[in-house]
């Protein structure tokens, strides 16, 4: 009579009385994915974790143990199983990536909450400045680091280093009144201006000086490679403000 094997692994996770670690529930939920059967293994004390961290010759839980054998951590887990490990030293487009097709989606409802249809004219637009709004608050949530990373290639900040500082003001304001359909007189020469001197500082560092540096157009602690992503963020400002000046002009 044949029988199957289960396979079980060993988890050894913390979980004291004022925190729970997040990483000990990913890795029972992976395991039980994957088809082992859980000896799910609870360190209820600081002193009991130390012990173990002790014990094994460990720096942190939670650790892993399959026929016998240590696997390590929630990363290790990941690694053996042949899942990708994100390094958080490594260049993504993931948040810029993420930024855009939110704001695409954004300006899909809107156009058909206010048209009935996707597609329109004004959908292209909407997801221009909508895009320059979400990408300026994300400036915002960390402006000195924002600030700091922006001055590595931008011309006009690297001379006067209070724009760093306007900059996501100035980005957040032209996109929310290119939203709203107000004051283009306001919002067309700031769009115009900020893009212009972005894309040609991006264009510089990138293209002409061959820098490798990391782009602050999604704020100052990601690793979104400077480049073409970032080129375009600024070309669409200047795309949106010139059609807004042709609009104007035709009214």
């Amino acid at each position: 009579m044949n029988q199957t094997t289960k396979r079980t692994a060993i988890l050894y996770r913390m979980v004291l009385p004022d925190h729970t670690c997040p990483y000990g529930l990913k890795a029972r939920w992976l395991l039980r994915k994957r088809g082992y059967e859980v000896d799910d293994r609870i360190l209820h004390t600081r002193q009991e974790v130390d012990a173990f961290k002790a014990d094994h010759s460990v720096e942190s839980t939670p650790q892993i143990f399959i026929n016998d054998k240590r696997i390590g951590g929630y990363d290790d887990l990941r690694k053996s199983l042949g899942m990708k490990v994100r390094d958080p030293k490594g260049t993504t487009y993931t948040p810029v990536v993420v930024v855009f097709a939110t704001t695409a989606l954004m300006a899909l409802a809107v156009s058909y909450a206010t048209y009935g249809n996707l597609l329109t004219l004004q959908t292209v637009q909407w997801f221009i400045a909508l895009s320059m709004m979400v990408l300026g608050m994300l400036k915002l949530q960390d402006i000195e680091s924002f600030s700091s990373m922006f001055l590595n290639y931008d011309l006009l900040a690297r001379r006067w280093v209070r724009y760093g500082y306007i900059y996501p003001y100035a980005e957040l304001g032209a996109g929310a009144l290119m939203v709203a359909g107000a004051l283009s007189w306001l919002s067309i020469p700031v769009a115009l201006f900020i893009g212009i001197i972005g894309a040609v500082s991006v264009f510089k560092a990138v293209y002409i000086d061959k820098r490798e540096l990391k782009c602050a157009c999604v704020g100052g602690n990601s690793n979104v490679p400077l480049g073409f992503l970032s080129l375009t963020e600024n070309l669409m400002m200047i795309a949106m403000a010139l059609w807004m000046l042709v609009m104007v002009g035709m009214h």
